[in-house]
């Protein structure tokens, strides 16, 4: 009996002792697995919360775990930090809210509908049906094949948005994914420059640059834009793009630690390379063009001012608002944008504006999408056999048609092959 009561003595007094000092009574380990750091920790002792200022458009809470281990001789103590990652109640709003979940779904659906059979049959028509290479039919259907591979992405991005900002596919694919989606939107970009230059060559000096049009040196520069495009969002590969947030899943892209140096480098380097020059040149280039086609008042401006030459001036004044209006609405903004977000965040990354500018980034990014199926609109206007071709293909059939309600062959055929060439001329 002595001994049982000095027993109970002992229990009663070591649980008054660890009651005191902030330590739980023993009992069997409990581990849990944490996603953050994918290792085992025992389970967590509530401690107050340290709390941190936000930083752009992350922000990030550290709770502590203590364990308690004992030996026959001492109790030793150990702390151990996990990373919780959660966002503003801004960007919260507004990464499950309807303009994310309901416009961004629709606009990429759109988008996709109508520029994967666009830019489909401009390459096939480029590729497989022009015979004449011209370096214009190989910069275009590069773009062809740029703004088709980029259409064929965007079934991602509805999915990513219509689940509410929740990304499904890994890590892997997001960054995959990141890199094309971003790859291939300045390579469209660099190609129109392409473009802009062979026709200021073509315009302003027709003879001086027969050798630097030829469609062999057009290729190797369509080579060297596919190279650039791709080199400069590799980085995007070697970054994690996925984020665990507590209040919306996992997202892609649309968070990412604000203090870390190299997405500011990075972003503020592909807006300068991949649009900002681009632009400078494209506008010089047009700039040209439409110096050298600006009506003349000497006797050779007056013949060059016949219903033809007014009918390309009209043409080429067209394709040059095509393409500054697919700067101006569709990569200005974002670019822009993405410019001063990345330098306000690089002076002071506790910028209170920068969720709300980021926003504003995936808006203007969503609508700049549009220029794939506005490439298609740079075809016409731009290639008289991208218009002989397709007028062949949309009178095809009715062409076909009309030929077997002739009775001689001889007419069938005229029949069939005038009309989509009067088609063309007229």
């Amino acid at each position: 009996m002595e001994v049982r009561a000095a027993l109970l003595l002992m229990t009663a007094a070591y649980a008054i002792t660890a009651n005191s000092n902030g330590s739980d009574p023993r009992s069997f380990a409990v581990f849990r697995k944490t996603p953050e750091t994918s290792t085992y920790e025992p389970i967590d002792y509530p401690l107050p919360e340290e709390k941190h200022p936000e930083k752009g458009n992350i922000s990030t809470r550290r709770s502590k775990l203590r364990s308690l281990c004992n030996s026959a001789t001492q109790n030793c103590s150990r702390v151990a930090s996990v990373e919780t990652l959660h966002v503003s109640d801004l960007a919260k709003t507004f990464l499950t809210g309807p303009l994310a979940t309901g416009f961004f779904p629709t606009i990429y659906s759109l988008v996709f509908l109508v520029s994967v059979p666009l830019n489909t049959v401009a390459f096939v028509v480029f590729t497989c049906r022009v015979r004449q290479k011209k370096s214009v039919v190989v910069y275009m259907s590069q773009l062809a094949l740029a703004d088709l591979l980029f259409g064929l992405l965007l079934p991602l991005k509805v999915h990513y948005y219509a689940r509410g900002s929740d990304w499904v596919f890994g890590e892997a694919a997001c960054r995959v994914f990141t890199t094309a989606f971003y790859g291939y939107m300045n390579l469209s970009v660099l190609l129109v420059m392409c473009m802009s230059v062979d026709r200021m060559l073509a315009v302003a000096y027709p003879f001086v640059s027969l050798f630097w049009r030829k469609p062999w040196i057009a290729a190797l520069v369509c080579a060297g834009a596919w190279i650039l495009a791709m080199v400069g969002t590799i980085p995007l590969l070697t970054m994690q793009q996925t984020m665990k947030i507590s209040q919306v899943g996992t997202t892609c892209h649309d968070a990412l630690h604000p203090e870390d140096p190299q997405y500011l480098i990075l972003f503020s380097t592909i807006s300068c390379l991949f649009f900002f020059l681009p632009l400078v040149v494209t506008m010089a280039c047009y700039a040209v063009i439409l110096l050298t086609l600006r009506p003349q008042n000497s006797f050779q401006g007056a013949l060059a001012s016949s219903s033809l030459s007014r009918k390309r001036r009209k043409r080429a004044m067209v394709t040059v608002c095509a393409v500054m209006v697919e700067f101006v609405v569709c990569f200005a903004p974002t670019n822009v944008i993405l410019l001063v977000h990345c330098l306000l965040l690089g002076m002071d990354g506790k910028t209170a504006g920068g969720d709300g500018m980021y926003a504003a980034y995936m808006v203007a990014l969503c609508l700049g999408s549009v220029s794939a199926c506005l490439d298609p609109l740079l075809y016409y206007f731009g290639s008289s056999q991208c218009r002989q071709q397709v007028s062949i293909a949309l009178w095809w059939r009715k062409g076909k048609q009309a030929s077997r309600a002739f009775q001689s062959s001889s007419s069938q055929e005229t029949c069939q092959y005038s009309l989509p060439c009067g088609t063309i001329t007229h």
